[in-house]
């Protein structure tokens, strides 16, 4: 079960993430996003993170020895590449690793069964974070053939019928429990992680 609140920036926001059940905490080292933050940062903001809570790098189109460089720095446990990263990266890293892409994407990928596939909406400029909910039909379709994460256009709202129709492996959320990019609004991350993990857990039943 993965359930990651991504885009983190602030440390009472990873506070309330992780007293909320997140299994996952993703931080963007893409400088072009509103919710970059440094290697440096991201180690200061990582050292709040208990054992067993994974910590998420999320990259775009980064060499192997720059993310490699920043895994190290700030003790990441999971890289997610969010570029147009090729399928060879798959076997450079010892961390689990989440690539993401759209549904029709991941209905014709080459990208192996080991890798986990983050199913977001397509946005060549924003890469993410856009709010713009996937096909959640098609990434049922996904779901039935190899491990997916669900994102794109989650919220609070959607993200129990979400789980329900498409049959994640886990979700990941970052605008829809913003106030503002990069700044999380503690009642509606609550929500979301305490209604993603009953649905979750439900269809594990």
């Amino acid at each position: 079960m993965v359930i990651k609140v991504c885009g983190l920036t602030r440390a009472e926001d990873v506070d309330v993430a992780v007293r909320h059940g997140a299994t996952a905490i993703g931080f963007v080292f893409w400088p072009d996003s509103p919710r970059a933050v440094t290697a440096d940062h991201a180690a200061s903001l990582i050292a709040r993170i208990p054992p067993g809570v994974h910590r998420v790098g999320v990259f775009v189109n980064e060499s192997v020895a720059a993310i490699q460089a920043v895994i190290e720095r700030a003790g990441l446990t999971c890289v997610q590449l969010h570029g147009d990263e090729p399928a060879s990266y798959a076997a450079q890293f010892s961390q689990p690793l989440m690539r993401a892409m759209s549904v029709e994407g991941a209905l014709s990928t080459d990208w192996p069964l080991s890798t986990t596939l983050l199913l977001d909406a397509a946005d060549r400029a924003r890469r993410g974070g856009t709010g713009q909910r996937v096909d959640w039909e098609g990434a049922a379709q996904v779901a039935r053939q190899r491990p997916v994460v669900l994102a794109g256009g989650l919220t609070p709202e959607n993200v129990e019928a979400a789980i329900e129709q498409v049959a994640p492996l886990g979700v990941d959320v970052s605008s829809g429990v913003e106030d503002a990019p990069g700044v999380k609004n503690a009642d509606k991350v609550a929500t979301f992680l305490m209604r993603a993990r009953r649905a979750l857990e439900a269809q594990r039943r």
